[in-house]
């Protein structure tokens, strides 16, 4: 018998593991946003020293994931598990940058959420005792991104104003068995939910359902109201998405509005740096969650959140079949206090 699901899509840990490390390295434009002063390392140059912008990528987040490990006070050799993943084919810039660190490798895929499902699988691996010690982590490229989804920055295409522009970012997180916080402590699961949108330049649209549904789920599997958190933030939806997502949310009757915000909003200042509908990719809640998220944790700004990754499954191929976006989001809770 499952004794921690609760609900239809929720985890809730009895040994809710400890977020004890996190590390952020983000480009030179996420460098000039409104959260610069929280994240670890700001990029001089999109190409990080290497020849190559997937190259670039790969390097970030080797380097945030042995930073989130000195951080915390470990030796590599310690990280039982790396969950890790990324936009790229074949998942290349984790794969990469895990071969350095020789450690067991778990590679994950969810698009954009995938720095939630890291963290999801990642504390279950914890809470069921099979480890004390997992790195979560996830990177994405603006440059790689384009080039692999959309049109190479060479060709110089306009931008439609439902575009996000792809976070050049990584995030990492060591979850522990032992660490005084904060801790996750519930997980919701989320399903997919395709809207049957098909305009690759409006992901924030395609994502919103997805994101109002695991929302939606998590209230209804935890019995949590909106009191129970300070904030409730979505990964990628930005100016598109974050509005239908908290309208279908008030479907049901339940309004996040005071507590609601996004990392694709928060991470750029849109009008000053012209990024159109706002931030999105893997490393979007990644490197906000990493280095804003968890040092107001720290601080006690926030003492409850729930930080909901967004992902868009789709494919170059599937968009040139005709075929729709997917979308799915995953939750977690992460808290000061075990409850």
């Amino acid at each position: 018998m499952a004794q921690k699901k609760i609900g239809k899509q929720t985890v809730k840990f009895q040994n809710p593991p400890s977020i004890i490390s996190t590390a952020s390295i983000v480009g030179p434009k996420e460098g000039e946003g409104p959260l610069k002063e929280y994240f670890d390392i700001i990029l001089e140059d999109d190409l990080y020293d290497q020849d190559s912008w997937e190259k670039a990528e790969s390097k970030m987040l080797e380097d945030a994931m042995k930073m989130a490990i000195k951080n915390a006070k470990l030796l590599e050799e310690q990280i039982e598990y790396i969950l890790a993943g990324d936009l790229l084919n074949q998942i290349i810039s984790s794969s990469f940058a895990v071969r350095q660190l020789q450690r067991p490798y778990f590679g994950l895929y969810g698009a954009c959420s995938t720095m939630t499902e890291s963290l999801s699988l990642g504390s279950m691996i914890v809470d069921g005792g099979f480890a004390d010690n997992v790195l979560c982590a996830t990177s994405s490229h603006f440059c790689t991104a384009e080039r692999q989804y959309r049109f190479p920055l060479e060709l110089g295409n306009q931008r439609p104003f439902t575009s996000q522009w792809t976070v050049t970012g990584a995030g990492a997180a060591v979850i522990s068995a032992n660490g005084s916080g904060p801790y996750i402590t519930h997980v919701t699961t989320g399903k997919i939910v395709d809207p049957g949108i098909k305009d690759v330049n409006n992901m924030g649209a395609a994502m919103a359902p997805a994101a109002a549904d695991t929302i939606i789920q998590h209230f209804e599997d935890t019995g949590f109201n909106v009191d129970d958190y300070d904030l409730i933030i979505t990964g990628d939806l930005s100016g598109i998405g974050k509005p239908i997502a908290e309208e279908l949310i008030l479907t049901k009757g339940i309004d996040i509005s005071t507590i609601y915000k996004d990392c694709g909003i928060e991470i750029f200042d849109g009008k000053r740096q012209d990024t159109h509908a706002g931030g999105s990719g893997c490393g979007c809640s990644a490197s906000v969650f990493a280095g804003y998220l968890y040092k107001e944790l720290k601080k006690g700004k926030y003492n409850r959140i729930l930080l909901v990754s967004t992902g868009a499954l789709h494919s170059p191929v599937s968009a040139n079949q005709g075929e729709s976006i997917p979308g799915i989001a995953h939750a977690v809770t992460i808290s000061n206090v075990i409850s």
